[in-house]
């Protein structure tokens, strides 16, 4: 049969859910309310590790309002521990993460009680009066210092070592020796916050007669959270009902079921009543999963033509004092990720993640992704300088080749598809249009560089996706998605994809996301949503345009082959018959049969997570006299495969990029020398406001498809942070260079850091 023409994919269609946003009609997870709820505050550990004596929580009991203050021990038997796990080929500590302190603490910020209460503001003035009586212990919070040993966390974890991976190729010790230039660097990235501008927050209620759990949370996704919610209280998946309403920002931090859901799911199970918690600002710095917090010595091997021959990279990642869940991904991730866009054919890396007296860490956006560039593209800036080579021509000599293609790394990853060269040269080409590279004087007192930074990254995770759509009698179409939106605009690229399938227009589709019970589902997170979330769309499309075929050829008479797609609707070729239309045989197969629709489920499948890329380029000023750096211009260039929608891809970019500026020149969670958080607010720790995002922006797209899918899109949710990290790590590093500097310094970019070095060249 005949198939239309793409009317919709690829326009820049204004987001379709942003009336409701606007209006203040959208219900977030602290808007809902059910009969008889109580609220949950959580008391937390004040100190990074220590015994606990004692909890007296006798005068918070006694308050009024307050229905229970619960501690470890009312909780023995009724949650099973919640495991991580790691990649193949990753070594695992196999204890779990700490639900709620049973005798010791080990960061500031870990559960030690719950109070239960008929207010949120009963709730957190019964929880100051919760007295807790501490033998501290000595701390470790440096992760090299962990690694030493010389403070343990765990009974039989030697050295701390929570995690490890590695790979070695066959021949790197000769490869390397014949190098006829090795460069070194140490590169480290600080923790940083996820701060999502609506903190994490659930509301529970635990069906003691069904033995059920129903879950309103503020996540990136239902399914996750309903698997380990049903894995720790032994109940049956199908038990536990997940609904995500509109959510205010996750960034990867929302992900999973963290130690709140499960202290709420059974502080109903013992009291019957449903339990609301939403945590405060202060909370979610000190107890939500931290991102980054590793460090990498890095060595490249170069031959006399400046091509590389070999990489050897040390990875000491910072994970805190536990595995949670997803705490392995994102140091993983970035151990697998060493080569970048480059051909190198021999491979040494290792990663270690080492425990310490800190909250645990975990996805935050990009997830291993910007790591892992980082420490790439300054070894290859670094090697540059040293062989007096262009920055621009050493990379271009040791891009993958386009031919290449799929390319598997010497580390493992297998690269679907790329054309890495043009979006190089379109950033080089950007940044020479406002002056040459290198590093020059502009203004009286002030330095001027620019930096650039290829990135490659895997998207997909998880590898299917699911999604369903209902033609309804009336015209409408009710699609359901795995992939559920938390600020990305799903309804609209969803709604645009489907439109294209089905010939139908925007408004006949209602996007429906978020509920656990419209089918199973692995979630948004890692730039997945248009690679599987879109193309299980297609395929669910394609499957109710079959059934619409078979049943109009019933009762056109005729064959399918001689069916032809016209708009919504199909006619037999060559035939006077009417035109009947996928609303109308909705309406048939509804009439025919109560129990029949027009509708299909599906999932989508792809062997491997498919590989975006791009370019970015970064130009900077410093003030020599006070440190102080000026952004200028940040370009990107990036190809993800078919763009849905450019709008909101451009969207995606711009706010990635953000971040990544953030994390380059702003942020940094600060712990003293006894684990105590020295940046635990928005006064202390920095995030980009208007002033500091006053720079000039420019995006651009290519397009290389993956052949996984028909559909050919890979995801743009996180390139920003992984580019435009390196690209400005990059023209930070070459100013400080051009000045004399030898040993590249480490973000945040500060005007107190960067005076200090520029005073003593």
């Amino acid at each position: 049969m005949q198939e239309t023409v793409r009317k919709w994919v690829g326009q820049p269609v204004v987001r379709l859910e942003d009336g409701e946003l606007v209006r203040g009609d959208a219900k977030y997870l602290d808007d809902l309310e059910v009969e008889g709820q109580l609220h949950m505050r959580v008391v937390r550990s004040t100190v990074a590790r220590a015994v606990i004596k004692s909890v007296d929580t006798t005068y918070a009991s006694q308050m009024e309002g307050v229905v229970a203050v619960y501690t470890a021990k009312d909780f023995v038997g009724m949650f099973a521990p919640l495991l991580a796990s790691g990649a193949p080929g990753t070594t695992v500590w196999d204890g779990s993460m700490s639900v709620i302190a049973d005798g010791s603490v080990n960061y500031v910020g870990e559960p030690v009680a719950v109070v239960i209460a008929a207010s949120r503001v009963l709730a957190e003035d019964a929880a100051e009066m919760v007295d807790i009586t501490y033998e501290r212990l000595p701390a470790v919070v440096d992760p090299y210092a962990s690694l030493d040993g010389g403070v343990l966390l765990h009974e039989g974890l030697p050295n701390n070592i929570l995690i490890s991976w590695g790979k070695t190729s066959d021949n790197f010790e000769g490869a390397m020796s014949q190098a006829s230039k090795i460069v070194e660097g140490f590169f480290e990235l600080p923790r940083v916050v996820a701060a999502p501008m609506e903190p994490r927050g659930c509301l529970v209620s635990y069906d003691g007669s069904a033995d059920a759990v129903m879950l309103w949370a503020s996540t990136q996704d239902p399914h996750r959270p309903q698997a380990q919610i049903a894995q720790v209280f032994g109940l049956a998946v199908d038990r536990v009902r997940v609904i995500v309403p509109e959510v205010g920002g996750a960034f990867g931090s929302k992900g999973g079921a963290p130690q709140e859901y499960i202290l709420a799911c059974a502080s109903s199970k013992k009291l019957g009543r449903a339990i609301k918690w939403v945590e405060d600002r202060s909370e979610n710095f000190i107890s939500s999963y931290q991102g980054r917090g590793i460090s990498a010595r890095v060595r490249l091997g170069l031959d006399e033509t400046g091509r590389f021959v070999a990489i050897e990279a040390d990875l000491l990642a910072d994970l805190g004092a536990y595995l949670f869940p997803s705490t392995p991904i994102a140091p993983v991730t970035a151990a697998t990720l060493m080569t970048g866009a480059y051909t190198i054919p021999s491979v040494k890396v290792t990663m270690n993640g080492v425990a310490t007296n800190k909250v645990p860490t975990g996805p935050y956006r990009g997830a291993g992704r910007p790591e892992a560039c980082f420490f790439v593209e300054q070894i290859v800036d670094i090697a540059a300088r040293e062989m007096g080579i262009d920055p621009l021509d050493i990379r271009l000599r040791n891009l993958i080749s386009p031919d290449s293609f799929p390319y598997q790394t010497p580390l493992g990853p297998i690269y679907d598809s790329g054309n890495y060269a043009p979006t190089l040269n379109r950033v080089s080409e950007l940044l020479r249009e406002q002056g040459s590279t290198g590093s020059s004087k502009v203004r009286e007192g002030w330095l001027s560089s620019k930096g650039i930074a290829m990135s490659v990254e895997p998207a997909g995770g998880g590898f299917w996706e699911s999604g369903g759509i209902k033609v309804l009698g009336d015209g409408m179409v009710v699609a359901t998605s795995g992939s559920s939106s938390h600020g990305q605009g799903h309804k609209t690229s969803f709604a645009q994809i489907i439109a294209d399938e089905l010939g139908v227009e925007l408004e006949q589709i209602l996007v429906r996301q978020g509920d656990s019970a419209d089918g199973g589902g692995i979630g948004t997170f890692g730039s997945r949503s248009m690679l599987l979330g879109g193309e299980a769309l297609v395929i669910a499309s394609k499957q109710v345009k079959d059934i619409a075929a078979q049943w109009a050829s019933s009762f056109l008479e005729a064959s399918i082959e001689d069916l032809v797609w016209d708009g919504n609707g199909v006619h037999v070729q060559g035939s006077p018959l009417p035109r009947v239309t996928l609303a109308e045989i909705a309406r048939q197969m509804e009439e025919s049969d109560p129990n029949l629709s027009l509708e299909a489920q599906a999932r989508s499948r792809i062997p491997s997570p498919a590989y975006p890329f791009g370019a970015y380029g970064a130009e900077i000023e410093i003030e020599i006299s006070t440190g102080v750096i000026e952004l200028k211009r940040i370009i990107a260039v990036d190809d993800a495969g078919l763009i849905i929608n450019p709008l909101l891809a451009e969207g995606q970019v711009i706010g990635a990029t953000l971040q990544g500026v953030a994390s380059a020149l702003l942020e940094e969670m600060v712990y003293d020398n006894d684990g105590i958080p020295l940046s635990s607010s928005f006064v202390d720790y920095l995030i980009p406001g208007s002033g500091e995002s006053d720079f000039a922006s420019q995006n651009e797209f290519r397009s290389t498809p993956t052949p996984y899918t028909s559909l050919g899109a890979k995801g743009i949710g996180e390139s920003g942070t992984v580019g435009a990290l390196a690209a400005i790590a990059n023209a930070v590093n070459g100013c400080l260079a051009g000045k004399g500097s030898r040993k590249p310094i480490n973000p945040p970019y500060s005007p107190q850091k960067l005076w200090g070095v520029l005073k003593l060249l």
